[in-house]
């Protein structure tokens, strides 16, 4: 009762959308903790920061019975930066966007779903799906895959988690197990880095789950080529444990190259979990010079409820020369020069409702 006042006292400033609606839900997750990130002779940072084990967010999301097996759904999602109060979050939108998360239309049916809008890529499912931290905090292996300033060819792919403009097709539930979704994302003349096509196909039975994702950017800078990415992932419930595991490659011509993999677990335990990972990315700088970053994550989670979660976790990345890949963005700024290692750990707690 109580979430449907609010809801209604929310949505007025949309103006008959609630009325149209046979169903409109709010949601959200806050999550803040304390987190420390030391980068080698750089120092370290000490901060409250969010998202260290899922990502803070606000948003509305409804769904209007059609006749005939056919449903209409709208999603709106947007970012949130709660240790200053502000917006944030999201990729490709600087953190600006009022639902920079996600913001889409749909038609449901028999057939599968088609969705409109801004929304993730097939390419980043992986990642976070099949990661035992997700994409989020000190223990995301995206720590040692996301754009670094002296490294980066990524620098300019808006399509890294999310796409503007994009159309996207989801297959039907109810197909043995096999899942998947297409996306096409127009360019609309932007800069460079918003146009994209991938998909995403799996198989998901029992205790097994395994997919693989391909995609393309077109032209992410005026004098580079294409960006094209795949991977597979996969993980398995043993019961006891659920291994997972993750293979990615980032290509974007003869001389700009990166390869990632990651084998992670989760352990539950009564009301708590512990979870580790060990990941590796191989980055090519030019023709003839390749580096490694390595990445080694422990932690724990305790679920207070089902709606309240609290973590800590500890991440390790050791950097050959070259690389400036960090625990988290909150860290010290720090020169490629020679190696480094960069070490995270939070303390924190997540809400959802």
């Amino acid at each position: 009762m109580k979430k449907s006042l609010l809801a209604l006292a929310a949505l007025t400033a949309f103006a008959g959308v609630a009325s149209a609606q046979s169903s409109v839900t709010l949601f959200g997750i806050v999550d803040l903790n304390a987190r420390n990130v030391k980068n080698g002779d750089a120092g370290s940072v000490k901060s409250l920061s969010t998202d260290g084990n899922a990502s803070s967010r606000l948003g509305f999301r409804g769904v209007e019975d059609l006749g005939g097996g056919m449903r209409a759904g709208f999603w709106i999602e947007g970012g949130l930066s709660l240790d200053a109060g502000a917006q944030g979050g999201g990729n490709g939108a600087g953190g600006t966007a009022n639902w920079n998360r996600r913001s889409t239309v749909s038609l449901m049916g028999g057939f599968g779903e088609i969705r409109l809008g801004r929304d993730y890529t097939p390419t980043f499912w992986n990642h976070t799906i099949f990661d035992p931290f997700g994409t989020n905090g000190v223990g995301s292996s995206t720590n040692i895959i996301s754009p670094a300033p002296t490294v980066a060819p990524f620098g300019n792919a808006q399509t890294l988690v999310r796409a503007n403009n994009s159309v996207g097709y989801f297959l039907p539930g109810g197909l043995g197990g096999l899942y998947g979704q297409v996306m096409v994302a127009a360019g609309e003349g932007q800069v460079p880095g918003n146009k994209y096509v991938g998909f995403r196909f799996g198989y998901a039975a029992g205790p097994a789950n395994v997919a693989f994702a391909y995609g393309k950017t077109e032209k992410i800078a005026a004098m580079l080529d294409d960006m094209t990415a795949w991977n597979l992932g996969g993980s398995f419930n043993l019961g006891f444990m659920t291994l997972m595991g993750q293979y990615h490659v980032y290509d974007e011509g003869s001389t700009r190259e990166l390869k990632n993999w990651l084998l992670g677990a989760t352990v539950p335990m009564g009301k708590g979990a512990f979870k580790a990972s060990y990941a590796t990315t191989d980055r090519k700088l030019s023709a003839t010079v390749e580096r490694t970053a390595t990445q080694m994550v422990l932690g724990y989670t305790y679920d207070m409820s089902k709606r309240t979660t609290l973590y800590t976790h500890f991440s390790r990345v050791k950097n050959d020369a070259g690389l400036v890949y960090t625990a988290s963005t909150g860290g010290p700024a720090r020169a490629a020069g020679t190696g480094f290692t960069s070490t995270g750990y939070e303390f924190g707690v997540r809400h959802s409702f």
